[in-house]
């Protein structure tokens, strides 16, 4: 899905991310795994924008990072499967490592649910900051991709 979830307002993102992927989830019950890509916004002390870059077969890629939430003390009673979406998380991220070393920064694990509840098998992956560049970002995703593939074949098979 290309939804822009963060328009008209960037604080209902998460929000209006999550009614599509109930749409989706309701649409298909099959669906194992969502990966939900954003960008990310860094900034230095002094407030400049950061674009965190790598290069990677001679080209430049937007550094990612994915994002594994957790239910910490089992409150909010709705993520009982979140060690699922970390098991995931540690698999993509070794991948990266091992085939595009330097592409991924470390992996952020928070008590934070970014709709990863919606399945036992959600990332959040940011791609880049706003101010990495479209070729940055497009061959970030590509390596991605290529990463994550054998993951999801051995993770959840193929088909």
């Amino acid at each position: 899905d290309q939804s822009l979830n963060d328009y008209p307002s960037y604080t209902g993102s998460y929000g209006n991310s999550r009614a599509v992927v109930q749409q989706y989830l309701a649409q298909y019950p099959s669906i194992k795994v969502v990966l939900d890509v954003h960008r990310d916004a860094i900034e230095n002390d002094a407030g400049a924008r950061m674009a965190p870059v790598v290069e990677i077969g001679g080209r430049k890629a937007a550094q990612v990072m994915l994002i594994a939430g957790c239910d910490a003390d089992g409150g909010w009673g709705d993520f009982p499967r979140w060690e699922e979406n970390l098991r995931l998380a540690l698999r993509v991220q070794e991948s990266l490592e091992t085939l595009y070393p330097g592409l991924a920064r470390p992996l952020n694990f928070s008590n934070s649910k970014y709709n990863m509840n919606a399945t036992p098998g959600s990332l959040l992956v940011e791609v880049g900051t706003e101010v990495n560049t479209v070729s940055e970002a497009v061959y970030a995703g590509q390596l991605v991709g290529q990463a994550l593939a054998p993951v999801l074949e051995a993770t959840v098979g193929g088909g």
